[in-house]
């Protein structure tokens, strides 16, 4: 008499993979991004840290940035679309005491569009993104150093 083992294992259903954004919803996320560009950038900080490296990266520490308020250095996000949809809806509520001044996307279609945009630009970017910070932080500390030449060097009488 035969005894049947136990069934064999059925592979657990893959996990549903998000829809890539179409066209209309990356040019519609492009729009609203220029809502932010007053303050940011892709690459390069203005009044606020570039976008740059932004998915995966610790709130607060954009490389050489130094404006971020303490409580956003202490909020402790990782950004992730998740993280980008509850702080760009309300930003005062989701890190209180931060320094941005910006009410925020209220509309969960247009954040969903930025959110969109931003991912896949930067995602075509993260190698470019690193090198151009190291490249920023090179720059900072040759034009440093060069201050202190012309500072430190007597200047002569011709």
């Amino acid at each position: 008499m035969a005894v049947a083992g136990p069934a064999p294992a059925t592979p657990a259903p893959a996990a549903p993979q998000p829809m890539a954004p179409d066209a209309a919803q990356l040019a519609r996320g492009q729009q609203i991004y220029a809502r932010c560009a007053g303050c940011h950038a892709i690459e390069g900080h203005r009044t606020g840290p570039q976008h740059c490296g932004l998915f995966g990266r610790r709130s607060g520490t954009a490389p050489g940035f130094d404006g971020y308020s303490p409580a956003m250095k202490a909020s402790g996000i990782v950004w992730d679309e998740r993280t980008l949809q509850r702080f760009l809806k309300d930003p005062p509520a989701t890190v209180p005491g931060t320094s941005m001044g910006y009410a925020g996307v209220k509309d969960d279609g247009e954040r969903a569009a930025l959110i969109a945009w931003l991912r896949s630009r930067l995602h075509a970017q993260v190698t470019h993104c690193s090198a151009f910070d190291s490249c920023q932080r090179l720059l900072q500390k040759r034009w440093r150093h060069f201050w202190l030449e012309v500072r430190l060097v007597p200047w002569r009488r011709l």
